[in-house]
């Protein structure tokens, strides 16, 4: 996986906003899907990528699956980002 797998499901605009809506906190891909205006495939599609990236986790609840933000890969992107952008004191 690593991090190009991260960059890629980054990069798209609908994967972007379901990250955005889940840092509220867990939701089911129904609720995630009543969000958007393209099929529950095309999020479904979406959510796999990001659970193949790590980006989201998801639990089976009953006949429902939760979905919530995986925090740790993104502080570890961060901490990448931070790394190649250097000590900015010594700037």
């Amino acid at each position: 996986m690593g991090i190009q797998n991260t960059l890629k499901a980054l990069s798209d605009p609908v994967r972007r906003e379901i990250l955005n809506m889940l840092k509220n906190g867990q939701m089911s891909a129904g609720e995630i899907t009543e969000k958007f205006d393209i099929t529950g495939a095309a999020i479904s599609r979406h959510l796999s990528v990001l659970k193949e990236a790590d980006l989201v986790r998801d639990k089976r609840d009953g006949k429902f699956i939760i979905y919530e933000l995986n925090t740790s890969v993104l502080e570890e992107i961060m901490l990448w980002i931070k790394d190649l952008k250097g000590d900015e004191e010594n700037d």
